[in-house]
């Protein structure tokens, strides 16, 4: 099989980039490793940019979305005891995110791809990139029991951290930059009503919190615990009694949230990570496969899509014009956003959460700096503007 773009992955990032180039009429094929049903239940990211929102409106994958969604015009801090809330149009010029679960966005993404998009081709599990650095870089993907090739003009790789596109850059020319973090997340979905109108990110002796949703019915929430915590130490009540003393302020004592039947939990680790470049020959990175940021910060799949949008602008100026300009900048492009999201949430979680190894003065500079948020419109500003999302480059 031959296409123009060979994109391995069909999770947002791989979704989004086909539809954007079927728009522009470059075409393209979309391998997936796992059964659509599994890609549609996977669990991720539920807090979407300004920027996100209005790619996925103009792709014309916004119809649900603005049908269901739920955009937030801020978020709260707690921290000593105390609440402020950060509010996000009054202090970016009206940006906003939308709450609306990754798992939603490749539904219909998904949808759409196949009514009138290209091929896409699911439990295709890709054995290898070859030919990166030729003219005709080719796919070898195992899919019904025989392995089979697909030659491309371009190929990119959205097939997320553990994926095997990024293997197709040699290690003699890519740098990997990595930080592990002291603790791991507990996620938690709930059939219970939110903790309040907005995200809430609590900061406490006890450890970090965040209450979160997926509907006005359901709760996604976390609890920052030890790494390798076993979720059997973790039933619906010990889960529950934590929340509350976690989110604990003065203004609202002994306020217990509402509770419901806990629907799922797993144990999520917190590392960052970034590889450069983002381009080696023919092969592009996008998304996870590039770089994985923790999750406080709420930008990974926001990254993931600032990637092929670039991308896809760079890919049909080249169809059009022939030029490779925009191709050959969109490593440093996208890198130097990459690092401002790393910075970003290295900075929220350094913040935010409990470090084992952490003195009382350490904790000290964490509630002076979040302090320092609460009472300054410019350091709520710089939070703000970074957490709705940086404009992307034109």
């Amino acid at each position: 099989m031959r296409t123009t773009v060979g994109i391995v992955g069909g999770g947002p990032a791989g979704l989004l980039l086909a539809r954007l180039l079927h728009n522009a009429g470059v075409a393209s094929v979309v391998l997936e490793r796992r059964d659509r049903a599994y890609v549609e239940q996977r669990q991720r990211a539920g807090i979407l940019e300004q920027a996100t929102v209005d790619a996925l409106r103009a792709a014309g994958a916004g119809e649900r979305m603005d049908r269901e969604g739920m955009p937030h015009d801020g978020i709260e801090l707690r921290f000593g005891r105390r609440a402020h809330r950060i509010d996000f149009p009054a202090l970016t010029g009206g940006r906003r995110v939308m709450v609306y679960a990754q798992t939603e966005v490749v539904k219909d993404l998904i949808a759409l791809q196949l009514a009138d998009g290209g091929p896409l081709l699911f439990d295709a599990r890709v054995l290898g990139v070859d030919g990166a650095d030729t003219s005709r870089p080719s796919v070898r993907y195992l899919r019904e029991g025989r392995e089979q090739t697909l030659t491309c003009s371009y190929v990119i790789g959205c097939d997320g951290f553990h994926g095997v596109a990024r293997d197709g850059v040699p290690a003699s020319v890519r740098t990997d930059f990595t930080r592990a973090y002291p603790y791991s997340w507990l996620g938690i979905l709930a059939e219970a009503p939110p903790v309040h109108d907005e995200l809430v990110y609590a900061h406490s002796a006890r450890g970090f919190a965040l209450a979160s949703m997926r509907s006005p019915s359901v709760s996604r929430l976390y609890l920052q615990v030890p790494n390798g915590t076993d979720i059997a130490d973790w039933p619906a009540e010990r889960i529950w009694d934590e929340l509350d003393a976690r989110f604990a302020i003065d203004a609202d004592p002994g306020r217990r949230l509402a509770r419901g039947p806990v629907l799922s939990t797993a144990v999520l680790p917190m590392r960052s990570h970034v590889t450069e470049p983002m381009r080696f020959g023919r092969l592009f990175l996008a998304g996870d496969a590039a770089h994985i940021v923790p999750p406080t910060g709420a930008k990974g799949l926001n990254l993931a899509a600032a990637d092929v949008i670039v991308l896809a602008r760079a890919l049909i100026e080249h169809t059009r014009t022939g030029s490779e300009e925009l191709l050959d900048a969109y490593s440093d492009t996208c890198l130097r956003r990459v690092w401002r999201a790393e910075h970003f949430s290295y900075f929220m979680t350094t913040t935010l959460h409990t470090d084992p190894a952490q003195s009382p003065f350490d904790t000290r500079l964490q509630l002076a700096q979040l302090d320092r948020i609460a009472s300054s419109k410019h350091a709520a500003a710089e939070l703000a503007e970074n957490y709705t999302g940086l404009p992307l480059p034109h």
